[in-house]
């Protein structure tokens, strides 16, 4: 404890604190210490509304925060998505004992029962029959033995004739049964095995009771004692499935060890109001959760926990669900589960390792007048090169893989070597040389008859949408022919039939009378929007449909941000009437998505752009792009009309879906009547 306060002394304390917020026994036990090392003020908080404080806070706000855990399945963890509604569930939290609490709401709880029988008692009964003082020791022994050796099963007390019980023969009748007859020393792992299968099986029991009692299916476990350890959530989990025939869920946490420091620390900072922001974790400064199977990864040191650190960011403004999803509770961003699905991770992780070098390259030419650029970049290589090693042999380090999380975790490690916007000076060279297209772009269109024009349009969408610097096989052209442009991009694209066509469904609509509003999510900056996006934004103005453009809060690879969007809207209006009346009318509105990925995710929204859709009512979604209409969203159901469109650039991912390199998406959906 000294040592600990000693580094924190050192590293963590700065002038502005003065007070340090505390829960649990330690606060009690080591106040003085604290406050005679620290030379700060200890506020001593209630144990359990910090707990629940945590646990609401963890299951709100970090996707994949709380899984399944099924031992024999591949992948053995079953992640759950946010779900937007928490309430009720079962906290039962395993310390050195065992406490059962009942959340109803965000600050209403109740403890409703316990037991003296947990993690204290695993240690101390397994130091008393093993001579072995650490936890960790305990559990790694644990995992090596054969709790049969011990236990008395229902097998050895009926032989064959369990099965007109109708009971498993291998079901423990009695733990320990074996240890009063046998005359025999039993090993140390073999006990321990037992032990851990005694008290796992006494608490998912015990939880079971409770979770009936109170008519409550969700049952979240907490506290320090299960450490992701694989015999300990296994137990658990049988013992519940067992007990309530499957209608109660067994669901575990991977910050489970932190719930009430999160919560200390969130009372804390209840002057800067923490429940108005959304929090998202960042995955560069986050440690993963442990492998089940350390052999794998020789070269990560033993853990004894499931992860060693948790670092979130704090958004800037609230998150919400967008308001047009069909059912924001079974809606999931992610096309492919990369836990899942090995084939695909295997491809993803070594396209993402291929890339680096390219990634290194363009974030030190983005930053000429810095001296230390290379060394950053160099680090930054080595951080993300080790999370992609880390990922390979522990999927679900941080919860459900996907190429999302991939290209979130590339983004949180450039911000962490200060590369914020590796593209920004490529996207302001692309953005002046298109501009000067914009109106010879127009004046084309506007020479075509209205059937020939809509299909230009959104052909020039799709070419606007090769222009990716994200994409291996586009950024390989741009950089080798810098006279690659729009029409080039055309002339590039899959002829129709395209790859999922449901252009003339289209056409028929844009028959009928014009949409109220559009929402519109734009890709990347350069000629996407301004060649591609904005001729088919002028169009539905045109037709007398308002639009809203959504484009990023904060810049991912080339993606147009929102800032950037409001100069280039400024510099179209300038040569546009029907774009400069309608954005002096606010028939067209720039917004932005809350959002600093290359992907999309319609659960975790600026709530800002949540109220102007209801607000407009919003009747049409538009999304393009790879990463957020074929990555993300590409099954997404929505309560309204949609467009996905998207040019497939990656030659494995288009062999996949059934086509070739620039395959073209274009998929329109209409709700059912």
């Amino acid at each position: 404890m000294e040592a600990c306060l000693d580094f924190i002394r050192d590293h963590l304390v700065n002038t502005e604190t003065k007070v340090i917020q505390a829960t649990g026994g330690g606060a009690y036990k080591f106040k003085d210490l604290i406050e005679e090392k620290l030379r700060l003020k200890v506020d001593k908080e209630d144990v359990m509304t910090c707990l629940i404080k945590g646990c609401n806070f963890v299951l709100k706000n970090i996707p994949h925060e709380a899984f399944m855990y099924q031992k024999d399945s591949d992948p053995e963890f079953r992640f759950q998505t946010n779900h937007p509604n928490i309430f009720p569930y079962l906290l039962v939290n395993i310390g050195s004992g065992v406490s059962i609490v009942k959340v109803e709401t965000e600050d209403r709880f109740e403890w409703i029962g316990g037991s003296s029988i947990g993690g204290g008692t695993f240690w101390g009964l397994g130091a008393l029959l093993t001579k072995t003082k650490k936890f960790d020791e305990l559990l790694q022994l644990a995992s090596k033995g054969r709790h049969a050796n011990v236990d008395m099963l229902v097998q050895d007390i009926y032989g064959g004739a369990h099965q007109t019980l109708g009971l498993s023969g291998n079901l423990i009748a009695s733990s320990f049964g074996k240890s009063a007859t046998a005359d025999r020393e039993f090993s140390k792992e073999d006990m321990a095995k037992s032990l851990l299968h005694m008290i796992s099986n006494d608490i998912g029991q015990l939880a079971c009771l409770y979770a009936r009692l109170h008519g409550l299916d969700r049952v979240y476990f907490g506290g320090f004692f299960i450490r992701g350890h694989p015999v300990t959530m296994r137990t658990i989990t049988y013992s519940i499935n067992f007990f309530s025939k499957g209608e109660v869920q067994a669901l575990f946490l991977r910050h489970e060890g932190y719930l009430g420091a999160i919560g200390a620390f969130l009372k804390g900072a209840e002057q800067d109001s923490p429940n108005q922001y959304s929090w998202g974790e960042n995955y560069a400064a986050s440690s993963g959760l442990m492998s089940t199977s350390p052999e794998l990864c020789p070269t990560q040191r033993a853990r004894s926990g499931t992860f060693d650190l948790l670092e979130m960011d704090r958004l800037e403004r609230p998150l919400v669900n967008l308001p047009l999803l069909l059912d924001p509770s079974s809606y999931v961003p992610d096309t492919v589960d990369l836990t899942d699905d090995a084939l695909a991770r295997q491809y993803w992780l070594t396209c993402f390792e291929e890339a680096l070098d390219g990634v290194v390259k363009r974030a030190v030419a983005s930053q000429p007048e810095s001296v230390d650029a290379a060394e950053r970049a160099e680090k930054f290589r080595q951080k993300y090169w080790s999370k992609l090693q880390t990922l390979r042999h522990q999927p679900f380090a941080y919860g459900t893989l996907t190429v999302r999380s991939l290209l979130d975790t590339r983004e949180h490690c450039l911000n962490e070597f200060n590369f914020p916007d590796p593209y920004s000076k490529v996207k302001q060279k692309e953005n002046g040389l298109a501009l000067k297209c914009f109106q010879s772009v127009t004046r084309s269109l506007d020479s075509l008859g209205w059937e020939e024009r809509q299909l230009a349009l959104v052909k020039g969408l799709l070419a606007g949408n090769v222009f990716d610097w994200g994409a291996k096989a586009v950024s390989d052209v741009l950089e080798s022919d810098p006279q690659f442009g729009f029409e080039e991009a055309k002339r590039k694209l899959q002829e129709r039939p395209w790859l999922v066509d449901s252009y003339t469904k289209w056409l028929q609509r844009l028959k009928g009378p014009p949409h109220k509003c559009a929402l519109i999510f734009a890709d990347n900056s350069g000629i996407d929007i301004i060649l591609g996006v904005f001729p088919f934004v002028r169009e539905l103005l045109f037709r007398g449909t308002e639009v809203i453009l959504a484009c990023n809060s904060g810049p991912a690879l080339n993606d147009v941000t929102y800032s950037e969007s409001l100069i280039v809207a400024e510099h179209i209006a300038a040569m546009d009437p029907i774009i400069c009346s309608a954005l002096r009318e606010d028939r067209l509105l720039l917004v932005q998505t809350g959002s600093s990925s290359p992907c999309l995710d319609l659960s975790r929204l600026d709530k800002g752009l949540a109220v102007l859709v209801r607000e407009r009512g919003a009747d049409l979604v538009v999304i393009e792009g790879m990463g957020r209409a074929i990555h993300t969203n590409y099954h997404a159901s929505l309560c309204c009309e949609s467009l996905k469109l998207a040019v497939v650039k990656n030659a494995w991912l288009a062999e996949r879906l059934g086509g070739q390199l620039f395959s073209v998406i274009f998929k329109y959906e209409a709700p059912a009547e």
